[in-house]
């Protein structure tokens, strides 16, 4: 039979939490970092079963039952191990595994891989111990790392060009050596050469703790690279591979942040001063990939690269690459080291305390690319500002998640507003601000008791009420009136009323007009009850009253046509409908 790549496995295990598998056949309670529950493989009424998610397995106390997630599913469910990993798989959303003439071979092969890497990295470990290589040590003691951190993190010297080759080929074949890109071959002598010679080595491992490459820092100055990181080879791809994530991600049960930072000293440096949830890239700009894969441990991650200006310029690419893949579960987040500075000297500068409120002191993705662009904007540029406002439009209809990307665009506009207050939208209702009348007020209490109609309805028959019976001050605000638009079987009536008043000086409406509009009319007259509220008022006073409903009107319209975009907007993004949200929304709030 054969056997599915760890790697595949262990992305199972990595996506499925131990207890969230469990907990599906068992009741568990959560007690400190462990959960407790009753032994699904024995009868019992004290619980003895625990499962720690961070170690990654349960244990029964009673039965002395031990294992992961698929030893569970075997042993509860009765069925083979090929049939629990393609049920977890399913319930981790992951494909199907579908093995190949080749699994096989591929999977010998990383096993070799492997071995040649950790014998390599043994070579390097007992290297620095040496007294002949006492300054690699002194070195990294300089540097303020203790020999804790250092076993720690493996941290090895390769000394010269050949050694540790010679030593390697005595086990293991050249295509086999060949094939993990420590070392080259010169092209006139044949001999293979070790690329990291005169380093320091940092071992660079994948999600489960396998060393699959390494990192390279010269000790003295010379014409070659500070740094250098192993090729990639078929089992190390730089862009799928995060330093430091296989141990950081076992914090994820205490946070949801992990610092990101540029290289592997600032995360050794930071770990060795307290900060454990802090990982790096393989020297490339951080990928798809490779925030998907933070994502499945941290939903906040906090990018924190240098402050010169090639690295705030690199940020803010990384920022708009990778806005469009943030939802409301996972965020991307920013802090900005000043000039010259990186993280390593910043805390010998100000203190560790001091770089933890500068971390506290982030920017959410959205507000950093807003902040970074607006710097260079002269708002007295209106070509400028046009260029700038269809950037910034062009980012947020990337994002992927349909009701954030409504979101945040209408953030982007909001302030785009506020960067041209000129173009703010006009309120066309300049009635005069005063508190509403307690007549208003009254005549909410009766509609609230009216439960046969509806709030909209009942302010129309109010409206028209007032129209048929009051003509004279109904008159002063016709224009007014005319904007608004009632329901289907009311907005006849308004529309009649508003030609009659156009083409009549009376102020009294006609027997005719009445009649023929008799059952309608006489509906208003028995349901609405402003009609109470009209006796012995004034002109003037009727007028307050029609404004007020002109109001409550407009508000509703209003309302009911935010309430139709949103939901067209989530079906289909039109940028003008957007548009006409944001100024509808700016009007209601002004107001």
């Amino acid at each position: 039979m054969m056997k599915y790549p760890k790697e595949y496995l262990e992305e199972i295990k990595t996506r499925l939490r131990v207890s969230q598998v469990v907990g599906k056949y068992v009741q568990l309670k959560k007690r400190g970092k462990e959960f407790l529950g009753l032994s699904p493989f024995k009868n019992e009424k004290t619980p003895s079963f625990t499962i720690n998610d961070e170690k990654g397995f349960y244990h029964c106390f009673s039965t002395g039952e031990h294992g992961n997630i698929f030893d569970f599913l075997m042993k509860t469910q009765s069925i083979g191990f090929g049939e629990a990993v393609k049920k977890l798989a399913l319930e981790a959303g992951m494909p199907q595994y579908r093995f190949t003439k080749l699994d096989q071979h591929k999977e010998k092969k990383f096993k070799i891989y492997k071995s040649i890497l950790k014998d390599y990295k043994s070579i390097c470990i007992e290297n620095i111990y040496k007294k002949d290589f006492y300054f690699a040590l002194q070195y990294l003691n300089q540097r303020g790392l203790t020999n804790e951190t250092i076993k720690e993190f493996e941290l090895g010297y390769a000394p010269d060009r050949f050694s540790s080759y010679k030593i390697l080929s005595q086990k293991y074949s050249e295509e086999d050596i060949s094939s993990t890109g420590i070392f080259y071959q010169n092209e006139k002598t044949k001999n293979f050469i070790d690329r990291f010679a005169s380093r320091i080595i940092f071992p660079i491992n994948n999600i489960s703790g396998d060393t699959i490459a390494f990192g390279g820092r010269v000790l003295k100055e010379s014409k070659f690279a500070k740094y250098i990181n192993s090729p990639e080879t078929e089992f190390y791809k730089k862009g799928k591979i995060l330093f430091n994530l296989d141990k950081a991600k076992n914090l994820r049960q205490h946070t949801d942040e992990v610092v990101i930072v540029e290289g592997y000293m600032d995360v050794i440096s930071l770990h060795n001063k307290g900060f454990k949830n802090i990982i790096s890239n393989s020297g490339t700009a951080i990928t798809d990939g490779q925030i998907q894969l933070i994502w499945k441990f941290f939903s906040k991650p906090v990018i924190c690269l240098d402050g010169d200006k090639s690295g705030q310029d690199a940020t803010l690419r990384i920022a708009e690459r990778l806005l469009p893949l943030i939802s409301e579960s996972n965020k991307i987040y920013f802090s900005i080291l000043d000039e010259g500075l990186d993280p390593d000297d910043y805390i010998k500068k100000n203190g560790r305390k001091d770089f933890d409120n500068f971390l506290k002191q982030k920017e959410i993705i959205q507000d950093f690319i807003w902040n970074k662009k607006i710097k260079h904007i002269n708002r007295g540029d209106p070509f400028m500002i046009s260029k700038f406002e269809k950037e910034i439009k062009k980012l947020a209809f990337l994002i992927k998640d349909e009701t954030l990307k409504k979101y945040i665009l209408e953030i982007f506009l909001e302030r785009m507003q506020d960067l041209t207050p000129n173009q703010k939208f006009n309120n066309k209702f300049n009635f005069k601000k005063r508190e509403r009348t307690r007549i208003l007020d009254e005549t909410k209490k009766i509609y609230s008791q009216r439960d046969d109609l509806s709030k909209r309805t009942l302010t129309e028959y109010s409206t028209l009420f007032l129209m048929i019976n009051y003509p004279g001050a109904a008159k002063e605000r016709i224009e007014e009136i005319s904007k608004l638009s009632f329901s289907e079987n009311l907005e006849n009536l308004k529309i009649q009323l508003i030609d009659f008043f156009s083409n009549s000086s009376d102020d009294k409406i006609s027997e005719n007009f009445i009649k023929k509009n008799e059952a309608l009319i006489e509906d208003i007259k028995n349901k609405t009850m402003i009609k109470n509220l009209v006796f012995k008022k004034s002109n003037e006073q009727i007028i307050e009253m029609i404004d007020d409903l002109i109001i409550e009107l407009s508000n509703m319209n209003q309302l009911k046509r935010i309430d139709d975009l949103e939901k067209n907007l989530i079906k289909n993004f039109d940028e003008n409908a957007y548009s006409e949200l944001i100024k509808l929304k700016n009007q209601i709030n002004r107001e």
